[in-house]
């Protein structure tokens, strides 16, 4: 198993109870999530994961898995650039968060994982993720899902935010997102643990492995042309293609 980083012994005793334990936090806290979000992202969510899409090759009439949707955040922007002739489906480990999603009239909404996805083998063109990587348990047997539920030439665009290489930038952009951020969610939410969920958020952002160990994985699991492209310094857009034949 390859586990997207080591465990954080502050929050789950071991690695075995990691899963369990964030899926429970997302679920207590999928109500609070999107008012947090547009709070921490300054209101540009929605438009970076747009263009996100569509420089990865999203295009009208696509279907599209976003795995890891939780509250729909990156499916609506999916939804938005396949239009009425294309299909999205969202498929989240976190009932709660499911529950919470506000999504548009044609957006299925799916219980799985991201190891597990409940799609058919060449399913879907498109496979999304925005920033649920560092919450899957093996990335190594995630990326050879999303190879199993992709067309021959389907694409892949898995976002994430990753800690800047250089000590001054990454400790301006530690401050505010385990503290600055936390704060926020102090005042903004309605459930207590919602601070913990972005303390956390931010403890897998810095502890997550290194850009060049997921793209391994995911050449290995037989995807080409496997490229990351990085926005301000910090946003990875990682795309990748299956193979025709």
């Amino acid at each position: 198993m390859q586990a997207p980083h080591p465990p954080l012994h502050e929050y789950y005793a071991h690695e075995s109870d990691r899963v369990g334990w964030v899926n429970r936090l997302f679920d207590r806290t999928a109500g609070d999530y999107d008012r947090i979000e547009r709070a921490m992202a300054l209101g540009t969510g929605s438009w970076y994961r747009r263009g996100a899409l569509a420089r990865a090759g999203l295009t009208a009439g696509m279907r599209v898995l976003d795995i890891g949707t939780g509250t729909g955040l990156t499916a609506r922007e999916a939804a938005r650039l396949v239009g009425a002739t294309g299909q999205v489906i969202g498929i989240d480990p976190s009932a709660g968060m499911l529950d919470s999603a506000r999504v548009p009239p044609g957006v299925n909404l799916l219980l799985g994982s991201a190891e597990q996805i409940p799609s058919g083998p060449a399913s879907a063109d498109f496979l999304s993720m925005g920033y649920a990587l560092r919450h899957i348990a093996d990335v190594s047997a995630a990326f050879r899902e999303f190879f199993r539920v992709l067309i021959p030439g389907g694409r892949i665009c898995l976002l994430e935010i990753t800690s800047p290489p250089g000590r001054i930038s990454r400790g301006l952009l530690r401050a505010y997102m385990r503290g600055v951020v936390p704060f926020m969610a102090r005042y903004l939410a309605a459930h207590r643990d919602s601070p913990q969920l972005m303390r956390y958020y931010w403890d897998t952002i810095e502890a997550c492995v290194a850009p060049r160990v997921i793209l391994a994985a995911i050449r290995e699991a037989g995807f080409i042309e496997v490229a990351r492209h990085v926005e301000l310094g910090i946003f990875s857009e990682y795309r990748a293609r299956k193979p025709l034949a």
